[in-house]
């Protein structure tokens, strides 16, 4: 079994604050792409921090409220529907990780962002491909990215009911399918993709007859 991620990319940044930065859902059909961003103390890092898909759910609420709790910072930002039609998916991603780091308490004077595309971001920056599975910080932001974006489309399920939001938060399953297919797209689908642009037209979304 791999080892789970440490501080020692944190570690080689040098002097100052480092935070780690980490989205979640952008691949979903429906709903907004957040982004976490965290400035742990070396000192009082959470056990069992990895990546958020690796982790049970149960785990990631628990890691989530200790990751608040013994943090030197920790900020979370979100691009709505609107950002991500307009910016396309991957920029506002990046809109999203920007307004995670503006939200910090403390400035951090570098960041590690999992993902290999170098956004322009408030302090300098170091891509980690996979950094979610090497990086503390990364692994802590990713957690609070997926919490923050389920619990938004556990309330959009509220809102928009039949669609399933609660169970799969946006992603392709079947009852998203048929949701699509008898109500057609709710007002947080995203119309670029290609499901929800076949469903908005009156056509099955998985491209049948």
């Amino acid at each position: 079994m791999p080892p789970g991620p440490d501080m020692m990319l944190e570690l080689a940044c040098g002097p100052g604050p480092v935070c780690g930065v980490d989205e979640a859902g952008r691949g979903p059909w429906a709903g907004p792409v957040s982004a976490g961003a965290v400035i742990l103390d070396p000192a009082r890092v959470p056990k069992g921090l990895n990546d958020s898909k690796k982790l049970s759910a149960k785990a990631r609420a628990a890691l989530e409220i200790e990751i608040k709790e013994t943090a030197i910072a920790w900020g979370v930002g979100l691009a709505s529907i609107e950002e991500i039609e307009e910016l396309n998916i991957l920029h506002a991603a990046g809109l999203a990780m920007r307004r995670a780091i503006e939200a910090l308490a403390v400035t951090p004077a570098f960041a590690l962002v999992d993902g290999n595309y170098a956004f322009k971001l408030p302090c300098p920056i170091r891509t980690v491909i996979k950094g979610d599975s090497l990086s503390c910080s990364i692994a802590a932001a990713s957690i609070l990215a997926k919490e923050a974006r389920d619990r938004i489309m556990v309330e959009m399920d509220d809102l928009y009911p039949g669609y399933g939001f609660a169970g799969h938060k946006g992603y392709h399953a079947q009852i998203h399918v048929e949701g699509l297919r008898r109500l057609g797209p709710s007002p947080i689908h995203r119309l670029g993709w290609a499901p929800v642009k076949l469903a908005a037209q009156g056509l099955d979304p998985m491209g049948g007859d």
